[in-house]
Parts: C-alpha cells; sequence; structure tokens
C-alpha cells in the first residue's frame, strides 16, 4: 500500500514515515503545493495531511483534491484540536482527523480503517468494468460468467487498472503498487504483464480497453 505524508516538519515527517513504513511505501511533500501536486499526479491508498503549512495549508489542498475528484482518503493529522477546526476539515472531505501529539499504534490503526472503508464499496469484494468481473476474494476473473485465467500478478495488474479506470497510471506506479520499490527486478516485467494479460483479455474481446501510451504508461478506459 502506499501513502503519502503531507508535512513541513521535515522532522515529523520523518517520524511518521518510520511509524508506517512497514506496511506502506511512502512519499513525503514538505509543502501544501507540492501535496497537491503529488496527490494529483499519483494515486495513493491514503494520505497523511498536515493543516498549517506554507504555500497552501491543508484545508485548502483537500478543498481542491475533492473538488478535482480526487477521493483518496485522507487523515488530517494537526495540532488543531477545537471542534470547529474538526468539522471544518471533515466538511471540506477529510475523512478523519488525528491530534498531535499521537501514538503510533493509533496512527497505524486509523489509516488501516480508512483503507479498509475506501475498499468497502466494492460490493461482495466485486470489482467490474463493463461485462467483466474481478472477485477480489477468491482472486478470480470473470467476463459474462465465464472464467478468465488469470495468473498471479496478472489479475493484481487489471485490479490495479480497473481501480483507476479512465485514469493514466504511470509504469512507475505500477511497479511500486504491484511489485513494491524494493524489488530486485525492473519496470520492464510490467510490459511482459500487460502483454500476457491482453493476450488473455483478447478471447473476449476486451484487450481493446487497456491503451498504452508509449513512454509513459496505460490507461483502462472505453
Amino acid at each position: 500500500m502506499k501513502a503519502l505524508i503531507v508535512e513541513d516538519d521535515k522532522i515529523l515527517s520523518d517520524t511518521i514515515k518510520q511509524c508506517i513504513e512497514k506496511k506502506y511505501n511512502t512519499e513525503q511533500a514538505l509543502d501544501g503545493y507540492e501535496g497537491y501536486m503529488y496527490a494529483k499526479e499519483n494515486i495513493y491508498d491514503v494520505i497523511i495531511l498536515d493543516l498549517m503549512m506554507p504555500e497552501m495549508n491543508g484545508n485548502e489542498v483537500l478543498a481542491k483534491l475533492r473538488n478535482e475528484g480526487i477521493l483518496t482518503p485522507v487523515l488530517i493529522l494537526t495540532a488543531k484540536d477545537s471542534v470547529s477546526d474538526k468539522v471544518k476539515s471533515l466538511n471540506l472531505g477529510a475523512d478523519d482527523y488525528l491530534v498531535k501529539p499521537f501514538e503510533r499504534e493509533e496512527l497505524l490503526a486509523r489509516l488501516d480503517a480508512l483503507v479498509r472503508r475506501n475498499n468497502s464499496f466494492f460490493k461482495n469484494n466485486i470489482l467490474d468494468f463493463k461485462d467483466l468481473k474481478l472477485n477480489l476474494k477468491n482472486r478470480k476473473a470473470y467476463i459474462n460468467k465465464k472464467e478468465v485465467n488469470l495468473q498471479g500478478k496478472q489479475f493484481d495488474l487489471l485490479e490495479y487498472l480497473i481501480q483507476s479506470k479512465d485514469t493514466i497510471i504511470t509504469k512507475e506506479q505500477i511497479f511500486d503498487k504491484i511489485w513494491g520499490f524494493d524489488s530486485d527486478t525492473s519496470t520492464n516485467v510490467i510490459e511482459v504483464y500487460a502483454s500476457s494479460l491482453r493476450k488473455e483479455l483478447k478471447k473476449y474481446g476486451y484487450d481493446k480497453y487497456i491503451k498504452t501510451l508509449r513512454g509513459v504508461g496505460y490507461i483502462l478506459s472505453e
């Protein structure tokens, strides 16, 4: 899983990273505008967002992301603990609010809860695109009720494409999400899996929906 930490205090940002890095691959932004650009251009499972920052404050970042249809779960992490501050952020689209100082265990628990909640919209663990359905529980794929023979990371790649449908995802994003930033292989492996995935989907006429943007990445779109 991948998390974005938007916090202008470098020491605190590094502390948060250390708290969650065993479970989350992390990226760090040190001001509000940088955080906004990271969140806009990349795909994360969750965002940890400070409120009081230079360039853009946390609420401004949050408002812009929600106005642009970016629905990544956001945990506000701040020293501002008044009810009015919490209500303002929640009304702007924050998913949770944690006041500094915090305990590592609570931070992790809240992040995990947000990710679970965000995934709960997959009714009965089913993710779909047109007549293609992925059962996330037993990791099987079907098109018009016929099982598609997908193996291992073929399934993971298709799942990521459907989750990000109509959005360009770069090879780097795919690699970090599926293989992990510390993998000893290279991004070239993505082309191999994309090719084999298309080969299976071609049997059902669904290969045409995965489009390659040469030198950039992939997009699943009608």
